[in-house]
């Protein structure tokens, strides 16, 4: 079950209705319409893994909705990458899926960038560097866009935050 500090509680398939209103709301507005969806997680007794769905026009704002699943404690850094990328991509072929199925949503589907947001970054104090090619190309491989930090904001910010 997704949240919103606006809607409350929603399904997956109550999301799209809106977003699509959101998209409306910004129709003639400039800028590239995207949704993107990221994870990320923290280790307490087991690993609180927070999903975000995010929809946003730059300049024009955006909503968001998430996901807590509490899940067996992950240490292992790899494993956990692996996790909430898996998670993305398992929501984000939910969501896609739902925008195709219904033709209301047909335009917006076709005008929306549709990315994934993978909280690890390109610096070499970090311990994830290495790990990216393979998770943008897993991301790509499945149809979508990939960001990493700093552009990750869905999941290095929002679902971040939550987290905590």
């Amino acid at each position: 079950m997704f949240q919103s500090e606006t809607y409350g509680k929603l399904n997956i398939e109550q999301i799209p209705e809106k977003i699509l209103a959101f998209y409306d709301k910004n129709l003639n507005t400039e800028g590239v319409f995207q949704i993107v969806v990221g994870t990320d997680s923290q280790n307490f007794n087991d690993t609180k893994m927070v999903t975000v769905i995010a929809a946003y026009k730059e300049g024009h704002g955006g909503i968001f909705f998430y996901e807590i699943d509490r899940i067996n404690r992950i240490t292992n850094v790899l494993q956990k990458l692996n996790a909430e990328t898996s998670r993305s991509l398992e929501v984000m072929m939910q969501l896609a899926g739902e925008l195709e199925e219904e033709s209301k949503y047909k335009k917006m589907r076709e005008e929306t960038l549709l990315s994934i947001h993978v909280d690890a970054g390109w610096s070499d104090k970090g311990k994830t560097k290495e790990l990216i090619p393979g998770l943008i190309g897993w991301i790509r491989a499945c149809g979508f866009e990939a960001k990493c930090k700093p552009e990750s904001f869905a999941a290095s910010s929002i679902a971040d935050k939550i987290s905590k």
